[in-house]
């Protein structure tokens, strides 16, 4: 290529100023900024629907469900706010309270219910005798033997922690992707405009 197609070339290429991708760039920050911002928001208040809901009895599988898609969905939506959070950030303790509360209701009822069946039958086992003094022992042994306990619920499955992705194709990662590529290309047409003078100079 001669230095006449070089310097034609040249004009048609120096049109585009390093600048204009900078100001993109700029302006793409910004609504990234905004739109990050406004993804955490969200998620703020999808965490509070889901306190609500744990606390009051409500829906807490469809606010939970709401809360960690879109957590996974959108950047900037890390449940955790500094060292000191709690661990995970998500727990349905109302929730789980209620649960093994039910658990003791159940196995109290069964309790009471086997001690009527232990009276029965003993009852049926020593029917002569009247005091019931011979009972008693019979009552004991048969309720030892069949008395039930609350299952255990580990308090695991109602803890979650959710974490956001590093990008997402939403508002907040499209700006940002088009901000680092405006920015690249501003770096990259300021070091092709000067080796494209250097050589029509030279």
């Amino acid at each position: 290529m001669n230095k006449r197609q070089l310097h034609h070339l040249w004009r048609r290429f120096r049109v585009l100023k390093p600048w204009y991708f900078l100001v993109i760039a700029a302006i793409a920050g910004v609504v990234c900024v905004g739109a990050m911002r406004s993804n955490y928001q969200h998620m703020v208040k999808l965490r509070e629907a889901l306190y609500t809901a744990d606390q009051n009895n409500g829906d807490v599988t469809k606010a939970l469900n709401d809360l960690r898609n879109y957590v996974y969905g959108h950047m900037n939506t890390n449940l955790s706010t500094g060292n000191t959070s709690v661990y995970p950030p998500i727990q349905l303790k109302y929730t789980y309270d209620r649960l093994v509360q039910a658990q003791g209701n159940d196995a109290a009822a069964q309790n009471t219910q086997i001690y009527t069946q232990a009276q029965a039958y003993c009852e049926q086992q020593n029917s002569t005798d009247f005091s019931g003094h011979n009972r008693v022992p019979c009552i004991e042994d048969y309720v030892s033997k069949h008395t039930t306990t609350a299952a255990i619920i580990p308090d695991g499955l109602y803890k979650f922690n959710f974490v956001s992705p590093k990008w997402s194709p939403d508002l907040a990662g499209w700006s940002m992707f088009i901000a680092v590529m405006s920015t690249l290309a501003a770096g990259f047409l300021f070091v092709i405009q000067r080796w494209f003078k250097h050589l029509v100079n030279s």
